[in-house]
């Protein structure tokens, strides 16, 4: 099996892992019980006070609920305007981030090269990452903040618990982030080592060549020429010593023949 059928095999999990996160996180916006509480007077009379984001309700044992929505959305604390924004920006990163990370993906063959793949597949892991940033400070903060009022002895008001539709939302945070994690680390890899090792000879290339300026050209033109010189007064010294030798032998023969 080679490294591209394992990457392919594993942006086909994290896609799912991802999928199953942000489909988590979404259903926690509708979802009543973000916190709750039990008040019982009498044994046949208990009523159960529950709420999230959006609004408020209340049960008694017999079945009967009643819920009843913010009035106003000014008149809200800031943390829940918070909390608000940060889910919704989650939910709008995943979606975006699954449109992304379909076009990338190996197995679908969208995109065109594997280049351009691993640089979008790259993107749509940063939306999953991000997203799931945003929902987990979400859900961390409004769970911090039930924690705090209940364990607050000067907290005269009625003391909620930690509902359901945080943990599905710690649950769903979770995926998003190890999603996006695993294939900002694959992707990432790929499309940005491909990248460096394509501009690194642009870059360092041109800084030690040798480009010759009008000086250095002039400079070398006596050299050139002094070396050209020096084989034609080394001939002239081998012509001299030799008709010198020539000259000697004569002598030395006319002398012998006297």
């Amino acid at each position: 099996m080679g490294y591209r059928t394992v990457v392919m095999y594993m942006e086909i999990g994290c896609f799912v892992v991802c999928m199953c996160g942000w489909i988590l996180v979404s259903s926690t916006m509708p979802t009543d019980i973000w916190t709750w509480s039990e008040v019982s007077n009498v044994v046949l009379t208990t009523s159960n006070y529950y709420s999230n984001l959006w609004k408020d309700c209340i049960s008694d044992s017999t079945g009967v609920s009643d819920c009843k929505g913010i009035p106003s959305m000014l008149a809200l604390n800031w943390d829940i305007h918070m909390c608000r924004a940060l889910i919704i920006m989650c939910i709008i990163l995943s979606f975006f981030g699954s449109i992304l990370v379909l076009v990338g993906m190996k197995c679908t063959k969208i995109g065109g090269s594997e280049l351009a793949n691993a640089r979008v597949t790259f993107a749509g892991g940063m939306n999953y990452l991000i997203g799931g940033m945003c929902s987990m400070i979400a859900y961390s903060y409004y769970g911090n903040k039930i924690r705090a009022e209940f364990e607050d002895p000067n907290y005269m008001e009625q003391k909620f618990e930690i509902g359901v539709g945080v943990f599905i939302g710690w649950g769903g945070s979770t995926l998003l982030i190890v999603g996006g994690l695993i294939y900002s680390i694959f992707a990432g890899r790929e499309g940005c080592h491909s990248s460096s090792k394509r501009y690194a000879t642009h870059q360092f290339q041109d800084a030690y060549t040798f480009v010759p300026t009008q000086k250095s050209v002039v400079s070398l033109a006596p050299t050139e020429i002094s070396r050209s010189k020096k084989p034609r007064t080394i001939s002239s010294s081998r012509a001299s010593s030799i008709s010198e030798i020539n000259s000697v032998t004569k002598t030395s023969v006319t002398y012998s023949y006297v």
